[in-house]
């Protein structure tokens, strides 16, 4: 497997829809599903898209080669102690070194190749009382960055009660246990679009690769689909467009060129502004969509060119 950090930024917008579901609710609104109240459009956040990352390659993690290679295990887990696993960190660092600087240098480092997910996202590492405590490397920022998902249109949530049947208690009335016991909030339909942006100056940090950029993506596509459950409904992703700068320079200007495609060629709003999503004439004289046919997705990148030195791949067609 290729050691080397990813060399090209990519600036990446998702399309996922949700049908009678809740995609993300608020422990804050009695789980209803996140809206912004100013626009009743949809939100689901950056934390909940990680988690959803995260548990598909902790289902699905590649094999690991050596111990010298990325590992793809995930620190931020369901039951997870953090302390337990750095300190295994500080171990193997105190091994080669003196200095507690170095040591905590040696400690991100072991952390960011053992663990997807702090490689990936980052992390806040400066827990317990031993080397990384206040120290600069507690603090890891990942290449791979996140928006907010939002809703194309205004969502409208509905509550639904939900009854059941049978008891759970021995020693408490049956009546008191059955029929009306809870409520639970669903959006009928919504299509959602979040913006990704990969940093090859942060990934340089992390040794973040293009590796793990596939697999990012391959997660991106797959993560609904191991993550069914009533509550969700059904969630689908419908799009997954990536723009990769390549740098415009000729092939003997190899330097300039590789740093043209780190700095980027183009502002990533420029490049997702020719991805358009519109409702149907017909989803207009109705008022609100009701599934993805009540959309067109338009790619105005298939009919102009592209910025110079921007390549665009359709992980995703739809």
């Amino acid at each position: 497997m290729n050691k080397t950090a990813l060399t090209n930024r990519h600036d990446f917008l998702i399309l996922f829809e949700v049908t009678n579901g809740n995609p993300n609710g608020d422990p804050d609104a009695g789980n209803m599903p996140r809206f912004d109240p100013n626009t009743n459009k949809g939100l689901v956040s950056d934390v909940c898209l990680k988690r959803k990352i995260r548990n598909y390659i902790e289902l699905f993690p590649p094999a690991r080669t050596s111990a010298e290679e990325n590992g793809f295990n995930i620190l931020i887990k369901q039951g997870a102690v953090i302390e337990t696993e750095q300190k295994k960190g500080i171990e193997a660092a105190k091994q080669l070194h003196k200095e507690k600087d170095k040591q905590a240098e040696a400690t991100m480092r072991w952390l960011c190749r053992e663990f997807f997910d702090v490689r990936t996202f980052g992390g806040v590492l400066s827990t317990g009382d031993d080397v990384m405590k206040g120290s600069a490397w507690g603090q890891v920022r990942g290449p791979a960055q996140f928006t907010f998902g939002q809703s194309f249109h205004p969502v409208n949530p509905l509550e639904i009660t939900m009854t059941v049947c049978a008891a759970r208690l021995e020693g408490k009335p049956i009546e008191q246990q059955t029929g009306i016991q809870g409520h639970k909030y669903i959006v009928p339909y919504a299509l959602y679009a979040a913006k990704g942006y990969v940093s090859p100056a942060f990934a340089e940090r992390t040794g973040f690769t293009q590796a793990d950029l596939d697999l990012l993506f391959e997660a991106l596509l797959h993560m609904f689909e191991h993550d069914r459950s009533a509550a969700r409904g059904e969630m689908v992703v419908r799009g997954l467009y990536d723009f990769e700068h390549v740098g415009t320079q000729h092939e003997n200007n190899a330097e300039q060129n590789r740093r043209e495609a780190r700095l980027g060629c183009a502002h990533a709003h420029m490049l997702f502004d020719g991805i358009k999503v519109e409702l149907t004439d017909e989803a207009r004289s109705k008022g609100f969509p009701e599934s993805f046919a009540d959309y067109r997705v338009i790619c105005d990148w298939d009919d102009k060119p592209l910025p110079a030195g921007v390549r665009l791949h359709k992980r995703h067609e739809i």
